[in-house]
């Protein structure tokens, strides 16, 4: 379903857009004095080397962004033209460094963690959703456009960037010309921006933040749930949902929503999403996949919430296919080319068949599915149902329910340098009979 909007507003949301680029990019590309970085230490760990670099992308609001930023190369790797940015918050554990290690040595290139993304916290102690809150009151209060919070996070990335081409040629003596970018959740939201504002970035994998497209969203989900998730409760809160129809407030959701950048957003994008996702409706993916332009893949992990952990699921599923997709990307090696039809099976009431199309041919393949008295599947189970893979297509079937609700996807697994890595298809939510 496809939200629609009346020409006055659409029309309003094209010149939102071109203001939103003009924001974003103004802010991102503004010089800033305080920018620098440093190498602080090169540390010998038991799986390589690790290169501790500090650095401040920016002063903003008066608050100068601080960031630890740390470069992992594992033994055996070599530097390459493009490198993975991944971009959190806090600081560097020995698990993340661990974490990063891995990541590297899956997509066989170094891997950078930007650290402190957002610096927090501010404004009372304010952190994450309601540090971004706080943000968009305050533009709408002022008018100012470096208050909405994404544009400094996205600054870091970029800034980052600088940092580490700069630092490659010193220390390795090797130009890096590309990244592959990614994050999760706010950190994931931040991808999708950066991707629009900088043509370095190669390719990206913006994790568990399914929300593109928020004018068409945010109905969606009260529809589907009777109300808005409690875990978006900092903006309904503060009145930024529903969105206040002033100019303003129209003018900062066109700012900060990847979907209006779409045109920019042409690189290889691999999405990972949750299908237990308490944030965002199980078929959000719907409201926005067939407007991107970019040749993309989608992969949802069953059974596990916003953080993709929650209920033990095999814990390589999400390292194996982000360190896939980065080694395809890196190394020039295509990705399975996909597409996938959903249809109703015979008399519509009976139920409904997906037919998967795939170069090369995937090893295995199955039909994840969930059933739900409503359509909030946040709380369902997840079960796994045969798929067969035929001479030239994948095909699965799905009873529609007795009663309730029905949800299902397709799931491919393939190999690359025997690492297993997971592809998926849209949601379809079948009705009772």
């Amino acid at each position: 379903m496809r939200y629609k909007l009346p020409f006055l507003a659409i029309a309003s949301c094209f010149l939102f857009a071109a203001a939103a680029h003009a924001d974003l990019i103004d802010y991102v590309n503004k010089a800033d004095a305080s920018f620098e970085w440093k190498l602080k230490e090169k540390i010998d760990h038991p799986l390589g080397t690790v290169y501790d670099l500090h650095m401040v992308s920016q002063t903003w609001q008066t608050i100068k962004w601080e960031h630890q930023l740390q470069v992992y190369v594992p033994k055996g790797v070599k530097p390459t033209e493009t490198i993975v940015l991944w971009n959190q918050g806090g600081k560097a554990s020995p698990t993340s460094i661990v974490l990063g290690m891995e990541m590297a040595k899956k997509a066989n290139a170094p891997v950078a963690f930007l650290y402190g993304i957002p610096n927090q916290p501010l404004f009372d102690g304010k952190r994450e959703d309601a540090l971004i809150a706080e943000t968009f009151v305050r533009y709408l209060k002022t008018g100012d456009n470096d208050w909405p919070l994404l544009f400094p996070m996205v600054k870091s990335l970029v800034k980052a960037m600088d940092a580490l081409q700069a630092f490659a040629q010193r220390e390795w003596n090797f130009i890096v010309r590309y990244f592959l970018v990614t994050g999760g959740s706010k950190r994931g939201w931040t991808t999708w921006l950066t991707a629009a504002s900088d043509k370095r970035v190669k390719a990206i994998a913006p994790l568990v933040i399914d929300t593109l497209n928020m004018q068409a969203q945010l109905p969606h989900q009260l529809k589907s749930y009777g109300k808005y998730s409690e875990m978006i409760g900092d903006y309904v809160k503060r009145d930024l949902v529903p969105m206040p129809k002033t100019e303003r407030a129209m003018k900062l959701w066109s700012m900060v929503d990847p979907w209006v950048y779409r045109d920019k957003l042409t690189m290889p994008t691999l999405i990972i999403n949750g299908a237990n996702d308490p944030y965002w409706t199980v078929d959000a993916l719907n409201l926005y996949w067939n407007d991107l332009k970019s040749p993309r893949w989608v992969t949802y992990v069953p059974n596990a919430g916003h953080n993709l952990l929650e209920n033990k699921f095999d814990p390589t599923r999400v390292a194996n296919t982000l360190g896939a997709f980065a080694r395809h990307q890196i190394h020039g090696v295509k990705m399975p080319k996909l597409s996938w039809k959903h249809e109703d099976a015979g008399d519509k009431a009976q139920g409904a068949q997906l037919t998967v199309i795939s170069d090369p041919m995937p090893k295995k393949a199955r039909l994840w599915v969930a059933d739900a008295q409503s359509r909030d599947f946040r709380k369902s189970q997840w079960k796994e149902h045969d798929a067969k893979i035929r001479e030239s297509a994948i095909v699965g079937t799905v009873n529609s329910p007795n009663g309730g609700h029905r949800v299902f996807y397709g799931e491919m697994e393939y190999q690359i340098d025997g690492m297993t890595f997971y592809l998926s298809t849209q949601m379809r939510v079948l009705d009772k009979k």
